[in-house]
């Protein structure tokens, strides 16, 4: 079970994850070899599992995010398995889910603009697998986007 200073050090790594052990240890009331055990521990629980860099693709010139929602065809015994094995190699692909019900899969998409998506739609997403629907979301506002968890 967490305690306190366990949550306490994962809010801030939260905050920032390039918070070094000296200020970590300070700001929870450790010592610089207590709270690196404590990170030890929860490193190896598999609670923190590691650090990465958040790169806004925005910033890059991809202005276009659209939300493709695809029914496969079932009939087809490895549909899901080609299909995603297929989606993978599409490096404008940034997120792809699985769900139970009508939708079988979702792939977040990214775009420069308009034309560089019809483009990636026509001479790739078509050609993607065993599809037997596809709805498209283009995306207008990210009102939240926060992957904190309430510690």
């Amino acid at each position: 079970m967490l305690d306190d200073i366990d949550r306490r050090l994962l809010r801030l790594l939260q905050a920032d994850p390039s918070t070094g052990l000296p200020d970590l240890a300070e700001a929870t009331g450790l010592t610089p070899g207590r709270a690196g055990r404590r990170l030890d521990r929860l490193r190896a629980e598999g609670i923190v599992r590691g650090r990465e860099a958040v790169i806004d693709w925005r910033k890059l010139g991809y202005d276009l995010h659209v939300s493709l929602r695809f029914t496969l065809d079932k009939t087809a015994p490895r549909a899901f398995d080609e299909f995603i094995a297929a989606a993978r190699t599409l490096p404008q692909v940034i997120e792809i889910q699985t769900f139970l019900g009508r939708v079988d899969v979702r792939l977040s998409v990214i775009a420069r603009d308009l034309a560089d998506y019809q483009r990636l739609y026509r001479d790739h997403i078509l050609t993607l697998p065993h599809i037997a629907d596809i709805e498209s979301l283009m995306t207008v506002a990210v009102l939240k986007s926060d992957e904190a968890l309430p510690l």
